[in-house]
């Protein structure tokens, strides 16, 4: 994986709207790849060790970072962004991996569109950015269609479900550290330090309900850490080349992607209610997407 020549970051840096499309896309496809590994090793492994082995055996595929890690500087305050991001995907990877096991891909694909709606508020609560009225009506039409994802009273609400929903607030919280940090920090600096605290954070819960693990699995997972550690560098690549407003909304071809997958692959079929409650949301955030685009051209 080739890194910056040098480490150092500039405080405004270039605006590259082509390549955070590119760099998006491809961390779409990356991710992709990560939920057919998952989905592959199923409920044979406790969710918490799969989670844990995906970030340890992804520690090799770090490597070519360290040079660039030992020239970063990082105050106190950085730290603790970096070790509260940890903390927030230490425990979104885990909820997300029981998600997995228990409903479809497409269903756990369509409730993580939530994240952009929750960075949103977070960026209302902690950046004391506006939330308005065309925001407050987009956030209430995703949230309506997340009503029509679950059909709470029209079917038996599955705890993969629900468990998703609480993935989704801590994956939010994951990305939107990930955005104020790509400001200040090399991309590979601010993943290095994603991949060693998660494992770190995971490992004593993971050792609690540890089981003995198959080679088949292990090598699924081995191939999960592959893809989701480039992942992760291809998106913050995307955020240092444009704003989340241009580099969101391909992200919503994940939900096309991921519906095929599990037709083709896992034979599950497409549920028409996920497939109009996913398109509110993802309605609601490229609407979202578009006005701040109009509000930084105006």
């Amino acid at each position: 994986m080739d890194t910056p020549a040098t480490p150092d970051i500039p405080a405004q840096p270039i605006a590259r709207p082509g390549w955070g499309l590119f760099w998006m896309f491809v961390t779409g496809l990356c991710f992709v790849t990560v939920t057919a590994s998952v989905k592959m090793v199923g409920d044979t492994v406790p969710s918490t060790q799969a989670g844990f082995l995906r970030y340890a055996l992804g520690l090799i595929f770090l490597a070519p970072m360290i040079p660039s890690v030992r020239r970063a500087s990082i105050d106190r305050r950085t730290g603790g962004m970096l070790f509260a991001r940890g903390a927030c995907h230490a425990l979104a990877v885990s909820m997300w991996f029981f998600a997995m096991t228990r409903i479809p891909i497409a269903d756990v694909t369509a409730l993580n569109y939530l994240n952009p709606v929750y960075v949103i508020l977070l960026a209302v609560v902690f950046l004391g950015e506006r939330l308005g009225p065309w925001r407050i009506a987009a956030v209430c039409v995703a949230f309506l269609g997340t009503l029509i994802i679950i059909r709470p009273g029209f079917r038996e609400i599955d705890t993969g479900h629900i468990v998703m929903l609480f993935a989704a607030v801590a994956m939010a919280g994951s990305y939107f550290l990930a955005k104020i940090l790509s400001q200040k920090l090399a991309p590979e600096v601010v993943v290095f330090y994603l991949s060693v605290l998660v494992p770190i954070l995971l490992a004593p819960v993971a050792w609690a309900v540890w089981v003995p693990i198959g080679w088949v699995d292990l090598g699924w997972l081995f191939v999960c850490a592959l893809f989701a550690t480039l992942g992760h560098y291809t998106m913050t690549l995307a955020f240092r080349a444009a704003p989340l407003t241009v580099t969101q909304p391909i992200t919503f071809l994940q939900l096309l992607w991921a519906t095929l997958l599990g037709v083709l692959v896992f034979g599950e079929p497409v549920d028409a209610f996920v497939v109009l409650g996913g398109t509110m949301i993802i309605a609601a955030v490229t609407f979202i997407t578009w006005r701040e685009a109009m509000r930084a051209k105006r």
